[in-house]
């Protein structure tokens, strides 16, 4: 069976930055074709499963907590992580659209639309070596990811002109169609073995994601030379069908793929046995009063390891170790005070908006989570003392490393008289980290007051086995402000637009070599509504 579509835009990809382009196309009376590859029942993406941080610049909760925030500071905070080189002139003037316009493109239209964040602004990525976030940018959607596809599916639902848009669902696009060098439609087949289509539209708008997700092979062979090879074991906490299919689609055409080996992983990535295949993990929030190990159980340093600071750099320490996979040892208290997960199926007071829960969880930990994480996970082992979390250690541990048990227990030996002698003789870098996250009521809510590791009354004591995950492609198709692909040339490719992740999230690369954190939703709703106004001027 072959199956034939028209319409003004067809849209590969139903994420949010597809649904987003969508829904702004309708505002300009086009007629809109939307071909997803997954279900319908998984409409958004990867979106849907993320906490749902938005980093903004200027918002009204800044204001009420009395942060003065500007574009120029965010500005100099985001050049500070991206380390642009000298050819990166359009992910530059995408980072300055974000930073300008983020607040008027993205919070005020996500607000119009019934999405609501929490009231205390949190403070991600605040840097090590460098600025990172100099104040709290990272809004969290109550309700997480899921609240954020849900009010921009409810959107489109009531849209005045919801007859102009279709949905196809299990469609897979692999072809671009090209006559007299402009892109004038796309073609594929069905992913219940249905046949093959074929679109013919004005606009083809690419929105199929990254290539961290459905080929992790593609994810090491661009893997960032610098840190040596990828890690034996490589979680995927990205899409099943973040594949880069369309990518190399694209680039085959003459598109300019840029900055693929930019890749933003996260450091704290455990198995669950609620996942869909072996290699998908899930990205715990590293608790900030944990010691980070590395694979023989010996403490990072002479710097720590500590999450909130420089993901990135984080995860080149341990990619750099002979194992590529790291350890974090705690106990109870730290865990339920501090243990959180970036996924809406684990928080499920944010994604559920249970307010009572939530306060409860912030007073008096949340336990069940905790439990689950054990339950669920073959990364999780716990013990009554010491010895015997080694041991328990040492049954996982992978690529020929053992424990060295000795110096494990020194290093927390050390951390505890540490703490023990009281805050005015701390002279060690996490603790003055801890001192200084406690100063701002975001964090002190959610970070223990200097626990020691092998507290008696705190027991029982945890290790966690934390893999590198792979999240988020900060590299893709080299776009201009319009969301246009571009030739090597530079010159826009006529027809063919690309937005959120298979853009690097606006011109092959906005985030250069780190995010801020909050960037990647927030830009696939900013590329999505910029690309939908350059179409409509285009067809005007």
């Amino acid at each position: 069976m072959h199956q034939a579509y028209r319409a003004d835009v067809v849209i590969a990809g139903g994420g949010l930055a597809g649904l987003a382009a969508a829904y702004e196309l309708l505002d300009h009376g086009l007629t809109v074709l939307v071909l997803d590859r997954d279900t319908a029942e998984r409409l958004g993406g990867l979106a849907t499963r993320s906490f749902g941080g938005v980093m903004f610049v200027g918002t009204p909760e800044q204001r009420k907590l009395g942060l003065r925030d500007t574009p120029e500071l965010a500005w100099s905070d985001w050049q500070s992580f991206a380390g642009f080189g000298p050819g990166d002139e359009w992910p530059r003037r995408w980072a300055r659209t974000y930073v300008e316009r983020s607040t008027e493109l993205v919070y005020d239209w996500l607000s119009a639309r019934g999405v609501g964040f929490l009231p205390l602004v949190n403070w991600a990525e605040r840097g090590l070596f460098q600025p990172g976030n100099s104040v709290p940018r990272w809004h969290i959607a109550w309700g997480t990811g899921f609240a954020i596809v849900e009010a921009v599916v409810a959107a489109l639902d009531r849209h005045p002109q919801r007859e102009r848009l279709e949905l196809r669902f299990g469609h897979r696009v692999e072809r671009l169609l090209v006559e007299a060098g402009r892109v004038v439609g796309c073609a594929g087949v069905l992913e219940n073995g249905g046949g093959a289509f074929e679109v013919r539209a004005e606009h083809v708008v690419l929105a199929s994601g990254g290539i961290c997700g459905g080929d992790l092979a593609k994810v090491r062979a661009n893997w960032y030379r610098p840190w040596g090879q990828a890690p034996a074991t490589l979680l995927n906490g990205s899409h099943r069908f973040a594949d880069g299919l369309l990518h190399d689609e694209a680039a085959r055409h003459g598109a300019a793929l840029t900055h693929l080996d930019l890749q933003w992983h996260y450091a704290a990535g455990v198995r669950s046995r609620a996942a869909g295949s072996p290699d998908e993990g899930i990205s715990l929030v590293p608790p900030r009063s944990a010691l980070w190990l590395d694979a023989r159980g010996r403490r990072f340093g002479p710097v720590p390891l500590m999450g909130y600071t420089d993901t990135r750099w984080v995860v080149e320490q341990i990619c750099r170790t002979p194992a590529g996979y790291s350890w974090q040892v705690l106990n109870w208290r730290i865990a339920i005070k501090e243990l959180a997960v970036s996924g809406c199926d684990y928080m499920t007071a944010f994604r559920h908006k249970r307010k009572l829960e939530l306060v409860q969880q912030v007073l008096f930990g949340n336990p069940k989570l905790v439990r689950r994480l054990i339950d669920e996970s073959e990364d999780f082992v716990v013990a009554d003392s010491l010895p015997e979390l080694m041991e328990r250690m040492d049954a996982l541990s992978l690529g020929g490393q053992t424990i060295d048990r000795e110096g494990m227990a020194a290093d927390i030996l050390a951390y505890d008289a540490q703490i023990a002698r009281g805050p005015s003789y701390h002279n060690d870098d996490q603790l003055r980290r801890i001192a200084n996250f406690r100063r701002y009521k975001g964090d002190r809510l959610r970070t223990c007051a200097f626990q020691r590791i092998d507290d008696p009354k705190a027991r029982p004591l945890l290790a966690i086995r934390e893999h590198i995950l792979s999240r988020k492609s900060l590299g893709g198709l080299q776009t201009d402000l319009a969301s246009r692909v571009l030739a090597a040339s530079g010159e826009p490719i006529p027809g063919l637009y690309a937005v959120g992740e298979t853009a690097g999230f606006g011109g092959g690369g906005i985030h250069g070599k780190g995010s801020l954190e909050g960037t990647f939703l927030g830009s696939c709703v900013l590329t999505a509504r910029l690309a939908a106004r350059g179409i409509a001027g285009a067809t005007v």
